[in-house]
C-alpha cells in the first residue's frame, strides 16, 4: 500500500466530525457554508499574496475587513469607554478622588504618555473641566504619583480648605468731626494727644482744651496769655498728668483731672515743639537743637541735656520698654539714645528731609519706623540693635506722623504735600489697607484712642476727624455716634 504523505497541520483543533476541507478558504471567493461555523470573509493567510497581507495590515479599521485572532489593535484608536476609563465627572464626587484614581489607573495600564491622543469631536472622551482644577505644581505633571494628582498634596488641601481672605474693610469717611478753630498749620508742632483715660487734649492758639470722649464734654485746661502760645501737648502713660510745651521754651505739667498746674520746667532758649514721656522721665525737644530730660522728683529744671541735632528737634518717642529714645530733627537725622549715655548710640542719616514722624513697634523689640518730609516722602524701618535699615517705601507725599497699631501689625501714616491723605499699611509687606481723604490741608497731627481702634487726625483746615481704622483685640464694635462738635466754641455745627 502506498503511504500517504503527512499533511501539514493548520494550527486549529477541529472536532472529530469536521473535515479540514470544510475550512478551505479562498482569498477572493466566498467560502462554502458550514453547519457548524458562521460565515466569514477572512482570506486565508496561506493562500493570499504578500500584497494582500500588506493592504490588510495597513487598514485595520476598514469596514470591509475584520481582525483575526492574532490582530493587536492600536490603542490610540481604541474605544476606551469600553474599559470604563473615560474621564467623566462623577455625580457624587465633585472634584474628588474618582478622577484621580482613573488617571492613575490609566497611567499604570497604558503608560505615562497615555492621553496625548485627540478624541473625536462630540465624543465622551473630551476632558472634564475639573481635572486640573486644584493643580498648582506643574513640575511633576508627568508622574502618576504626583501629590496634586493623588489629591494628598499641600497645594490641593490649601486651595480647598483656605479660600483667599478678603481684605479688611475700613470706613472711608470719618465718623466724627470736631471743629478746632486756631489749630495751627505748622509742621514742627505737636498739638494733639489722646490719653489712656480717654481724654483728648488739643492746643488751640494760647489755650489747651480737653475733650472727654465718653460724654463729649469740653473743658478749657489753661490759657497761656497773649505773649505765649501752645507748641506741644503730651499725656503721661497713666493719663492723669499732661505736659505742655510753649513758644517761650517752657515745659508745664498739669493735673488733667483737677485742671491744676503741678510744675514748670525751664531750660530751652526757644519754642518747645515736641514732648515724650517714659515711665518717669519727660523729654522735651526744642528749636534750640537740644533735648532736655526732666524728672518731677528732681528739683532741678532738667537732669540731663542731649545735644546731637544740628537743627530743630521735631520728633521724639520713647520705646515701649523705656530703654531707648528716638529723636528726629530738621537736619534730616534720626538719632537713637539710651539711658546711660549723653551721646547717640545710632545716627541714621538716610532721610533727605526733616524727620518728624517716629513710632516704635509694640510687637517687636528694637523695631523703629520713621518718616521724612517733602523732599524725602519715605517711611523707613530700622533695627536699632545693629542700626540696619530693614525696608524703605516711597509714599509719594510728605510724611507728617506715624503710629503703630497695638491690636494688629499695621501702621497708619498721615501726609501733607501734596495728597493730604491718611494711609493704613500692613507690616511687613507694606501693602495698602486703606487710603482716607477728607482734610483740605496737611494732616499734621495724629493720636490714637486707648482701645487702639480709632485715630484722630488734625490739620490746618481747623478740623479734627475721627476714623475707625483698626479692629479690636476681640470683636470690633460699630460706632453709632456721628456729628460735629466744637472745641473752644459753644455751638454745635
Amino acid at each position: 500500500m502506498e503511504s500517504t504523505p503527512p499533511r501539514r497541520k493548520s494550527g486549529i483543533n477541529l472536532p472529530s466530525s469536521m473535515k479540514e476541507t470544510s475550512l478551505r478558504l479562498d482569498a477572493f471567493s466566498t467560502p462554502r457554508s458550514s453547519p457548524s461555523l458562521p460565515k466569514t470573509n477572512f482570506p486565508s493567510p496561506m493562500s493570499m499574496s504578500p500584497r494582500t497581507l500588506s493592504n490588510l495590515s495597513s487598514s485595520p479599521s476598514s469596514k470591509s475587513a475584520s481582525c483575526s485572532d492574532r490582530f493587536i489593535p492600536c490603542r490610540s484608536s481604541s474605544r476606551l469607554h469600553a474599559f470604563g476609563l473615560v474621564e467623566t465627572a462623577s455625580p457624587g464626587k465633585e472634584g474628588g478622588g474618582n478622577e484621580a484614581y482613573i488617571r492613575l489607573l490609566r497611567s499604570e495600564l497604558f503608560g505615562p504618555d497615555f492621553g496625548c491622543f485627540s478624541s473625536p469631536a462630540g465624543s465622551s472622551m473630551s476632558p472634564s473641566p475639573n481635572i486640573l482644577k486644584f493643580k498648582t505644581d506643574h513640575s511633576g505633571a508627568n508622574s502618576p504619583y504626583s501629590p496634586s494628582i493623588l489629591g494628598t498634596g499641600s497645594g490641593v488641601s490649601d486651595e480647598v480648605s483656605t479660600p483667599p481672605k478678603p481684605p479688611r474693610k475700613v470706613p472711608k469717611t470719618p465718623h466724627k468731626v470736631l471743629d478746632a478753630p486756631s489749630l495751627q498749620d505748622d509742621f514742627y508742632l505737636n498739638l494733639v494727644d489722646w490719653s489712656s483715660q480717654n481724654v483728648l487734649a488739643v492746643g488751640l492758639g494760647t489755650c489747651v482744651y480737653l475733650w472727654t470722649a465718653s460724654n463729649s464734654k469740653v473743658t478749657k485746661l489753661c490759657d497761656l496769655g497773649p505773649s505765649d502760645s501752645v507748641c506741644s501737648v503730651q499725656w503721661t502713660r497713666e493719663g492723669s498728668y499732661i505736659s505742655i510745651g510753649t513758644s517761650l521754651g517752657q515745659v508745664q505739667v498739669w493735673d488733667g483731672t483737677k485742671c491744676k498746674k503741678v510744675r514748670t520746667f525751664s531750660g530751652h532758649q526757644t519754642r518747645t515743639g515736641v514732648l515724650a514721656w517714659s515711665s518717669r522721665i519727660l523729654s522735651s525737644g526744642s528749636r534750640d537743637r537740644n533735648i532736655l530730660q526732666h524728672d518731677l522728683r528732681n528739683p532741678n529744671d532738667f537732669v540731663s541735656k542731649l545735644g546731637g541735632h544740628k537743627s530743630e528737634v521735631c520728633g521724639l518717642k520713647w520705646s515701649h520698654d523705656d530703654r531707648e529714645l528716638a529723636s528726629g530733627g530738621n537736619d534730616n537725622q534720626l538719632l537713637v539714645w539710651n539711658l546711660h549715655s549723653q551721646q547717640p548710640t545710632l545716627r541714621l542719616t538716610e532721610h533727605t528731609a526733616a524727620v518728624k514722624a517716629i513710632t516704635w513697634s509694640p510687637h517687636q523689640a528694637g523695631l523703629l519706623a520713621s518718616g521724612g518730609g517733602t523732599a524725602d516722602r519715605c517711611i523707613r524701618f530700622w533695627n536699632t540693635g545693629n542700626g540696619n535699615q530693614l525696608n524703605s517705601i516711597d509714599t509719594g507725599s510728605q510724611v507728617c506722623n506715624l503710629a503703630w497699631s497695638k491690636n494688629v501689625n499695621e501702621i497708619v501714616s498721615t501726609h501733607g504735600y501734596s495728597q493730604n491723605q491718611v494711609m493704613v499699611w500692613k507690616y511687613p509687606s507694606m501693602s495698602k489697607v486703606a487710603t482716607l481723604t477728607g482734610h483740605s490741608m496737611r494732616v499734621l497731627y495724629l493720636a490714637m484712642s486707648p482701645d487702639g481702634q480709632t485715630i484722630v487726625t488734625g490739620a490746618g483746615d481747623e478740623t479734627l476727624r475721627f476714623w475707625n481704622v483698626f479692629p479690636s483685640v476681640k470683636t470690633p464694635a460699630p460706632v453709632k455716634e456721628t456729628g460735629m462738635w466744637s472745641l473752644g466754641r459753644t455751638y454745635i455745627r
